[in-house]
């Protein structure tokens, strides 16, 4: 049995909500939430105080809080606010562990000795925490990390030994921390009749190993106070930028690509000495006339020695032979500056023996393409080369996003928790997708029976059947139609934006039978009938 290291945990409440509110510089005194999926994950006291509370919707949290800011949900945000909280624990303490972004955890035994024992520590954490980094915390102290979190919520110091008993009546919802998802296994237990952590704790090893998975006899220890892990030790960040002066000023594009050379080799070994590679470059410069310029490039992949020279030598070949006045320096460049502004584990570079052996010819293809793209861009910079990403949306138009070449996927979360691909958009577009979308929607009129304009009765009803579609005053047949439906689910009193209906027109001479995907604008009218929604074409299906 793995005996628990005796562990301080410094604990900022409410932390994603302190973290949007520096961010978006809210005041202190004003409620605010941090919302995800529409719903609460976090709240200030000013919020609590007014009756929001975790998991409640949003529109229940601003009928409660007519004034509630209403922010979205990063954990980028939070974790980048919270290096100050950890490097002021640093400053005092060796071997900080981030747990998660607003807990910090580190051994005590070696600290309580140098500051002459655990109550002069946690207040001396506690005030200088306070003074450099600005924000209000609690310090709990346990046997085991688990123990000393929820000694943080509690900001008490649990003695030696004393662990279990201060777990025992303890809900049992508490071994659902952020990151453990353990959701199932507490909704279990409580339909069981075991509510305490002391309760859960009672019962034999061999039977909670009988019933629940490895993760709940994991979880069976933590509530006893027994098997926990030590913190990892969080080693302060070394200095991995890289600054190089010219002497003569640099002012032609063959001596940039040789200079480059060299500092791209010496910025990836320093790199690779602590294990790392770089994904997000940021390249700086200065002239001799004190001009300044900047670039940051975005990498799917880590980049190698040659892929920091490749793009250390193309922005140089931009900024030298930029065709606009402003973007091109007017003197030599006096000084160059590399900085990994993202770094992952440098085990990500790691390549066959041969290099390359084996590639397929797509493959190959691929990477030549790619460098060609990536050149490009050090012409035109990263924003002017763009590829298309299918996204959150109803109509076809709306799932295309264009973003820069080379941005990975996992960092584009988009501010909206809903944009996103996997879960169905209510009234979306159905599959399969039309082959053709229009970036404009082609305006048509849409005749019935009668030679009428059909109109929109409801939702979900026509006046008269569709017989014609008018497309530059000629009308083509409608052989069949399905629909319409409402681009969005609605209440019944309420009345959506657009709706969507699929149609076949009939071939005429040389012109084949087509399918066309329509839709109806509800807020606009057509111009030959104000009471008629405008019609327009979508997309053409295959």
């Amino acid at each position: 049995m793995v005996e628990p290291v005796r562990t301080l945990v410094l604990w900022c409440p409410d932390w994603p909500v302190v973290a949007a509110c520096a961010a978006d510089q809210v005041p202190a005194h004003r409620p605010a939430a941090v919302f995800a999926a529409n719903r609460v994950v976090a709240t200030s006291a000013v919020a609590r105080a007014s009756g929001v509370r975790r998991g409640q919707r949003r529109r229940e949290a601003q009928s409660r809080c007519p004034e509630l800011v209403v922010l979205p949900a990063d954990p980028d945000r939070d974790a980048r606010f919270f290096e100050r909280v950890a490097a002021a624990v640093e400053e005092l303490v060796v071997g900080v562990e981030v747990v998660r972004p607003g807990v910090v955890a580190v051994p005590v035994s070696g600290a309580a000795g140098y500051f002459g024992g655990e109550e002069p520590l946690i207040e001396m954490l506690v005030d200088h925490v306070s003074g450099v980094a600005g924000v209000e915390c609690q310090v709990g102290v346990a046997d085991g990390v688990f123990a000393a979190v929820l000694a943080a919520h509690r900001a008490v110091r649990v003695p030696p030994g004393a662990t279990a008993a201060f777990l025992a009546p303890l809900d049992v919802r508490e071994l659902d921390q952020p990151g453990a998802d353990r959701g199932e296994l507490v909704d279990l237990l409580r339909r069981l009749g075991i509510r305490t952590l002391g309760a859960f704790a009672e019962l034999t090893e061999r039977d909670v190993a009988s019933r629940f998975s490895a993760d709940g006899l994991r979880a069976h220890r933590l509530a006893r106070g027994r098997f926990d892990r030590p913190p990892h030790r969080r080693r302060p960040p070394p200095e991995l930028s890289l600054r190089t002066e010219f002497d003569p000023p640099l002012e032609r594009v063959d001596a940039a690509a040789f200079a480059a050379r060299s500092l791209a080799g010496r910025f990836h070994a320093g790199l690779a000495e602590h294990g790392l590679a770089c994904t997000r470059l940021g390249i700086y410069a200065g002239t001799e006339r004190g001009e300044e310029f900047a670039r940051v490039w975005r990498c799917a992949e880590p980049l190698d020695a040659q892929g920091v020279e490749n793009r250390v030598r193309w922005q140089f070949e931009g900024w030298l032979r930029a065709a606009e006045p402003g973007a091109r320096p007017t003197g030599g460049v006096t000084w160059l500056r590399l900085v990994p502004d993202e770094t992952v584990e440098g085990r990500h570079l790691q390549t066959g023996l041969w290099h390359g052996a084996g590639a397929t010819a797509d493959e190959e293809r691929d990477g030549r393409a790619a460098r060609a793209m990536v050149h490009v861009q050090g012409l035109l910079g990263p924003e002017r080369v763009v590829t298309a990403r299918l996204d959150g949306g109803r109509g076809p138009a709306e799932r295309v996003r264009l973003v820069p070449w080379g941005e990975r996927h996992q960092a584009d979360t988009p501010a909206n928790p809903l944009d996103r691909t996997d879960p169905a958009w209510p009234g979306r577009l159905p599959a399969p997708s039309p082959a053709t979308v229009y970036r404009r929607p082609v305006p048509v009129g849409l005749r019935g029976e009668s030679g009428a304009e059909v109109v929109l009765l409801g939702r979900r009803e026509l006046s008269e059947p569709p017989r014609a579609v008018v497309l530059s005053g000629q009308p083509r047949a409608v052989r069949r139609w399905a629909g319409p439906w409402p681009d969005k689910l609605v209440r019944s009193t309420w009345q959506p934006d657009r709706v969507w209906m699929q149609l076949v027109l009939e071939g005429s001479g040389d012109e084949p039978e087509v399918a066309l995907l329509m839709a109806a604008d509800l807020r606009t009218e057509a111009p030959q009938c104000p009471q008629c929604p405008q019609w327009t074409i979508e997309g053409m299906y295959d």
